[in-house]
């Protein structure tokens, strides 16, 4: 077998295998992701391909603080997997409105998300190279009703 062959087979192998992510929780706020510690509440946990790499991808919901939001807020953080290991993609304290609910849907992460005039809208964000990017509306401008039911579709 030769030098590129030996490669071929080797990253196949090492590509093909299916990854997988443990969330594990040790208490209302101290959850592990495959070795990476989590010391917040988690509201959501879901698994895609967010970056288009073909590899799984963990979408994590938290609620804490950030430096810029110093309110408790929900907040999304998406983890890659290296050598069974969770490692950070993204660790968002944002995207667009009030985050209340996200999912993983056809590529692109759904959010539910409020507005400072109390109104709901649904909106799709896909990877850009650095982090999520507003893509488009669902719908917009709606009472909590119709944006939640929106997003359950």
């Amino acid at each position: 077998m030769n030098r590129w062959s030996f490669l071929l087979l080797w990253l196949f192998c090492t590509h093909s295998e299916a990854q997988t992510f443990e969330l594990r929780k040790e208490h209302d706020s101290l959850y592990w992701l495959n070795g990476w510690r989590l010391p917040y509440p988690i509201y959501q946990f879901q698994t895609g391909d967010v970056d288009g790499d073909g590899n799984e991808d963990a979408m994590v919901g938290v609620i804490k603080s950030t430096r810029f939001y110093p309110e408790k807020g929900r907040r999304l953080f998406i983890f890659k997997q290296v050598n069974k290991k969770a490692r950070p993609l993204w660790m968002g304290s944002k995207l667009g409105g009030i985050l209340e609910d996200f999912r993983y849907i056809d590529g692109k992460i759904r959010a539910l998300e409020s507005t400072t005039d109390s109104l709901y809208v649904v909106s799709d964000y896909t990877w850009d190279s650095f982090g999520m990017k507003f893509d488009h509306y669902i719908i917009k401008g709606v009472n909590k009703e119709t944006a939640t039911k929106s997003f359950s579709q």
